[in-house]
């Protein structure tokens, strides 16, 4: 399936798809946020500290009347250059592109599976700036297969997960972790689509160089074509 009849099977799936968060929110309870280089408030924030960047952000939902922030697709982010895993010394081979749409919202947030889907893999990245507890969901609707990844979990959330375990569209997976278990983030969850999983498991890259941007933007479509934020 070429990447924009993928996209408009994602776009059609939106119809059906259940809320990653409490069903109860509506859409004034989202506020969209802006992380980018681009953001100038940015520049007086140190956001290589979780505790700061959580305050910005949390100032940022109150003063917009909402519960959650949410954005982040194809953003480019100086926030992983505090982190060797992103650097290099080669700008164009740098990682802060990044692939997924980040919901900012408390630790402790209920995650819901917004497809039916089975566990492909999950693990705990550990690096630093990295995912923290990850789940890999396969989904194979309408003869095809795509992958849903949700990072930046709680520990408790891949304690007794079973490769293979079917999640029922509407089900909780997993609940959201703090910065002591997320990579060193405030809480948030990464949500990302995938068509092709490659060889990886429990794991895929949520932030990609520009050399490799041309690549991920077709494997990793923009995930509010299902969501609709």
């Amino acid at each position: 399936m070429s990447s924009e009849l993928f996209s408009q099977f994602l776009n059609g799936l939106a119809i059906d798809s259940f809320p990653l968060l409490n069903p109860t929110l509506s859409f004034k309870d989202y506020v969209a946020l802006d992380l980018s280089i681009n953001n100038i408030e940015l520049q007086t924030i140190d956001v290589s500290s979780s505790e700061k960047l959580a305050l910005y952000i949390a100032n940022h939902i109150a003063k917009n009347n909402a519960s959650v922030a949410y954005g982040g697709y194809l953003e480019t982010r100086n926030i992983y250059n505090r982190s060797d895993y992103f650097n290099t010394s080669e700008e164009i081979l740098q990682r802060n592109i990044h692939l997924g749409l980040d919901l900012w919202i408390a630790s402790g947030t209920s995650i819901y599976s917004p497809l039916e889907g089975v566990v492909h893999s999950f693990k705990n990245n550990t690096n630093f700036g990295d995912y923290g507890p990850t789940i890999i969901l396969q989904h194979d609707i309408q003869d095809s297969r795509f992958y849903t990844l949700y990072g930046h979990l709680s520990l408790s959330s891949i304690v007794n997960l079973k490769v293979g375990q079917k999640f029922n569209k509407g089900d909780e997976i997993a609940t959201l972790g703090d910065a002591s278990v997320n990579g060193d983030y405030p809480p948030h969850l990464h949500f990302q689509i995938i068509k092709d999983i490659q060889h990886y498991v429990g794991d895929y890259p949520g932030v990609c160089s520009k050399q490799d941007l041309e690549f991920y933007k077709h494997n990793c479509p923009n995930p509010n074509l299902v969501l609709k934020l």
